[in-house]
């Protein structure tokens, strides 16, 4: 199932400055942000649209962020092992109120990591089974968080509307942009990356995080990623 999330380096753990409260808080907004922009979906046809993401059209996009919101409340919770929270369901007749629901559910169970966290300064492990074992929540919280980063924009590309983030919001997700490995088994035909584009010497924060997964800001221009 192909995601923007980074596979594990060596030492999967970024270097960041943010607490764990913090990564939540960032997180939550760029989750938000991917629900605005999708609230721009008015009718059937724009479902059918062609995304950054290679041969996805946004209803297909929209499943797989849906999924992923499951999957990842799943693992905050202590369940992520169990690969049915992971499943790429059908969301029917109104994908809106689908995916609202699944941004309702990960914030809310992000939440309680944080608490929990705040509480007992522990943190535990996520099972990311599609990243191939367990992280701390700093770490998982900061993959998920870059996924919707990169997402909101996809959506908003699609649907030709506009997209802003707070500057703390992207500077962690490229921080985490930063640690995908340059490696043929994530980035080439048939990874999960196309091979990372050079940033234009002007570039902000958030063209690079794009250029570093393998995206371009001109979109479509030579876009070649796979969601």
């Amino acid at each position: 199932m192909p995601s923007t999330a980074p596979r594990p380096a060596r030492n999967p753990d970024p270097e960041s400055r943010h607490t764990v409260t913090d990564l939540v808080t960032l997180d939550r907004t760029a989750v938000q942000t991917s629900l605005h922009v999708l609230s721009f979906a008015r009718d059937a046809a724009d479902w059918e649209r062609p995304t950054p993401c290679a041969g996805w059209t946004l209803r297909r996009l929209v499943t797989h962020m849906t999924a992923q919101h499951h999957g990842f409340a799943a693992a905050a919770r202590g369940a992520g092992d169990d690969r049915t929270f992971w499943l790429e369901l059908d969301l029917g007749s109104d994908p809106s109120a689908r995916y609202e629901e699944s941004v309702r559910h990960v914030v809310a169970a992000f939440a309680e990591y944080g608490a929990a966290y705040e509480q007992d300064g522990r943190e535990r492990q996520f099972v990311l089974p599609e990243l191939g074992g367990s992280f701390s929540g700093r770490t998982a919280v900061g993959f998920h968080l870059l996924d919707y980063v990169v997402h909101a924009w996809d959506v908003a590309v699609t649907l030709d509307v506009p997209v802003a983030f707070p500057d703390e919001v992207v500077a962690a997700a490229l921080a985490v942009a930063r640690r995908v490995p340059a490696t043929a088994e994530l980035r080439g035909p048939g990874a999960a990356f196309a091979p990372a584009l050079p940033a234009p010497p002007d570039a902000g924060a958030l063209d690079q995080v794009l250029t570093h997964l393998g995206r371009s800001p001109v979109p479509f221009a030579s876009d070649v990623s796979r969601g």
